[in-house]
């Protein structure tokens, strides 16, 4: 059986890790100098595929440390997480090296099912004598709070899909894989920032034979979800007649409201002329007033007249079809949210810990103490170490009030 390649070419070092080079100098720097950090826990987060947990193995690797991990999704429970991370924290190493405790994917701890599993995280992070790090893709979560007090934070960044293209390009080379640019261009961008996955697709393409194309790309499997929402968008946007459009969305696996996201991205792409896109809208519009009435009340008839709308009505709404191919995209309005959702949660974060020690609403904090913070931050660094110290904020609470 082969090995997987995102095994076969996890980075061995730190130096290997790509985009990342600030986040696993902090994660390097906190491992060597364990003995003198006040906090005991470093949570990575960032979203899928950026590597964070390729990090740590890269980390224990390189330092020579023993590496034990453990899924939080697999050991939920204070039972279940005194007997793995509680003994092994405690424990010498069987080696007798130094050691590094992983505790990756805190997502997987849900709140009331597996209740006491964070409290249990917090207390073992407490009384650790080994570096304990944990990976979340969204640690801003009100569950999370507790932690992120008691961790070092570090953001792994989204990866550039040109640098995802160079390591696709190393791996091919490996593999005697013959592929295009254009092809490796398209299968990073289609990845969304995820390396794992393009790794993974990558393998399953060139599995049969050693090459792939743009055809070999369009049959993949892997990705059948934003291939198909493709093909019903071009029922909709490449024809005028309405009973073809209106069965576009009948047979992918997207929900409605997905359909809506990608109707709104690629409809200025796709209608290039001013009164086509504005009946466009007006009919994308009346399927959201319709979606809305379903929301609200409950009145799933109308989900027939959304349907409609969103297919026949924009499929009419053109005098005449774009003769140019567009290549449609996934909306960027979910990853725009996520990161205001981001910034907001970490000023909450920063007004939590404020608020405990002034003894102040959290409220009360962001409106009327925040902004005068940020101007101390920007204009007087030396009284700013001494809040940032009073106040136990780590250094990605620092440089957001700096900005």
């Amino acid at each position: 059986m082969s090995v997987p390649w995102i095994k076969k070419y996890s980075p061995k070092h730190l130096k290997d890790m790509y985009g990342q080079s600030s986040a696993v100098e902090e994660l390097k720097s906190f491992i060597q100098n364990y003995k003198k950090q006040k906090k005991k826990a470093m949570l990575l987060y960032g979203l899928t595929g950026t590597g964070k947990t390729s990090s740590v193995y890269a980390a224990a690797n390189e330092l020579d440390l023993e590496l034990l991990e453990v899924n939080a999704s697999d050991f939920r429970t204070e039972e279940q997480l005194n007997l793995t991370v509680g003994n092994a924290s405690q424990q010498r190493s069987l080696f007798f090296k130094q050691k590094i405790i992983l505790v990756d994917e805190i997502d997987g701890i849900a709140g009331r099912e597996d209740r006491g599993g964070i409290a249990t995280l917090q207390k073992l992070i407490e009384t650790t004598s080994y570096p304990l790090i944990l990976t979340a893709n969204d640690p801003w979560d009100s569950k999370f709070s507790g932690l992120r007090k008691v961790c070092v934070m570090v953001e792994f960044q989204e990866l550039d899909f040109k640098d995802m293209v160079e390591i696709l390009k190393k791996i091919c080379s490996e593999e005697k894989v013959k592929a295009d640019d254009e092809t490796l261009k398209t299968l990073a961008r289609r990845a969304g920032g995820d390396l794992r996955g393009a790794i993974t697709d990558l393998q399953t393409l060139s599995s049969e034979k050693k090459e792939i194309d743009r055809a070999a790309l369009d049959e993949l499997g892997g990705r059948k979800q934003t291939e198909s929402i493709k093909q019903a968008l071009v029922k909709v946007f490449k024809t005028g007649d309405p009973k073809i459009a209106i069965n576009a969305f009948d047979n992918i696996d997207e929900d409605i409201n997905e359909c809506f996201l990608w109707i709104d991205e690629n409809l200025p792409k796709e209608y290039n002329n001013a009164e086509d896109l504005a009946r466009a809208y007006e009919s994308l519009s009346k399927a959201d007033v319709f979606r809305g009435r379903i929301r609200r009340w409950q009145h799933w008839r109308y989900l027939v007249y959304v349907n409609a709308l969103l297919t026949a009505g924009i499929a009419v709404a053109k005098t005449e079809k774009n003769k140019v191919f567009v290549d449609y995209e996934k909306t960027k309005r979910i990853l725009k949210l996520w990161m205001a959702k981001q910034k907001n949660m970490k000023k909450k974060a920063i007004a939590e810990k404020i608020a405990a020690k002034t003894h102040s609403s959290k409220k009360e904090i962001i409106q009327s103490a925040l902004p005068y913070l940020q101007i101390i931050f920007k204009n007087d660094p030396k009284q700013a170490e001494l809040m940032a110290d009073e106040f136990e904020l780590d250094k990605e609470e620092m440089e957001w009030l700096v900005k």
